[in-house]
């Protein structure tokens, strides 16, 4: 009898690791196994023909923080993502709440608000570039009409970040709807109807019900808008280049220009690591503090 049940535990055990073992593959291969050696890269220093790459330890690390350039653009990076983040999720709330709200050509507006996501970072970024271009661009023929002096929306310090941002709000909103679309469709009608024999009117009912239920969906949310913060450069290559002065360049930007312009790899590789690690703090905070608020119950 015994001999049958350990039997049968094994067999269990091999079906579940047969299970996990395409994902455990990919995982290795693209995940596990990059993230090992570009940690193993970031403790070298540069090495040429003439002289190899020898062990520095945590000598890039140091160099790095002595770089006022790695913490402008590591400013700039904390800024988009204050901005971006709170208002793409804002944003895409306001889309799935009136997307899903029965309105007249709801298929149409559902379409409208999904059809920047469909559009490539790049293409994205040529439109917005027609807009924001002095002189002859959307906005300024737009401004013209009040009266308002041409800006270069692109080329002044004090403008580009927030031009960037404006974009990646534009493109993200439309992406976060969905999954709050399909959120408030599983949502039971019952509640509504509860919510109302009690008296509680729609910004109660939205406050006090939806938006509790919506919580690990935003959770979920947060943590994509949290990785696509550092990973949307795109747009970068078409509109600024990290321009003017570095005011719009960002950590994964500084991270390409190290790696394929300047050839300093090692450093490439030790701001990886910095920006995996900051991700990884941050989203293990958010599931072991903040998901536990996050279920309505």
């Amino acid at each position: 009898m015994a001999d049958a049940f350990t039997l049968q535990r094994r067999r269990r055990a091999i079906h579940g690791w047969l299970l996990l073992a395409p994902s455990l593959v990919m995982l290795t291969a693209f995940a596990f196994y990059p993230s090992a050696a570009t940690l193993w890269a970031s403790l070298f220093s540069r090495g040429t023909r003439r002289r190899p790459a020898e062990f520095i330890g945590l000598e890039n690390y140091g160099r790095l923080f002595d770089d006022p350039t790695f913490w402008l653009v590591a400013t700039n990076n904390l800024l988009y993502a204050g901005v971006t983040i709170p208002l793409s999720i804002a944003l895409a709330l306001v889309m799935a709440l009136w997307a899903d709200a029965r309105i007249p050509a709801r298929s149409f507006v559902r379409t409208a608000y999904f059809t920047p996501t469909v559009l490539p970072m790049i293409a994205a970024a040529n439109l917005w570039l027609f807009f924001y271009t002095p002189g002859f661009g959307v906005l300024d023929r737009i401004g013209g009409l009040f009266g308002a002096a041409s800006v270069n929306w692109l080329g002044q310090p004090e403008t580009a970040l927030w031009a960037v941002s404006a974009v990646t709000v534009w493109k993200e909103a439309g992406f976060f709807m969905i999954f709050y679309l399909a959120a408030l469709q599983t949502i039971p009608p019952d509640l509504r109807e509860a919510a109302a024999i009690e008296g509680a009117g729609r910004w109660t009912y939205t406050r006090r019900v939806v938006l509790p239920l919506l919580m690990p969906t935003t959770l979920f949310i947060l943590v994509n808008a949290m990785i696509n913060s550092v990973k949307l450069i795109d747009h970068l290559f078409i509109l600024t280049r990290g321009g003017p002065s570095d005011a719009s360049k960002l950590i994964l930007y500084y991270v390409w220009e190290n790696a394929f312009a300047f050839f300093d790899r090692p450093a490439a590789a030790a701001m990886t690591v910095l920006v995996l690690a900051g991700l990884g703090t941050l989203a293990a905070l958010q599931f072991l503090v903040i998901d536990r608020r996050t279920h309505y119950r």
